[in-house]
């Protein structure tokens, strides 16, 4: 949940400033580099926090599914991992493009 709370956050902080410009304006008033950089971020933020919701509707499978097995299965290492792989996942699809 955290993380998902981070990538929302993000959205809020790096994402939309940008954006609100962009729509009071009518055009980019940025420098060009950061138009780029904005996008990349854009598309990291939303997809971590799209991921996030994915690993948790997993965990909550899994703890619907076998109760018992559920603290075998996950981990506090395991779900590290997962949150790991979804924030790399998340930024090789956003930075890898540009």
């Amino acid at each position: 949940l955290v993380s998902l709370f981070m990538s929302d956050l993000m959205v809020g902080l790096v994402v939309m400033p940008p954006a609100m410009l962009n729509q009071l304006y009518g055009h980019w008033v940025l420098q060009g580099d950061f138009c780029s950089l904005w996008y990349s971020f854009d598309v990291m933020c939303c997809s971590a926090s799209i991921l996030n919701l994915c690993v948790i509707s997993l965990d909550r499978y899994l703890l619907i599914i076998s109760p018992l097995k559920y603290k075998l299965r996950m981990t506090s290492c395991r779900a590290l991992w997962l949150i790991l792989a979804t924030w790399t996942l998340a930024a090789l699809a956003s930075f890898l493009p540009i």
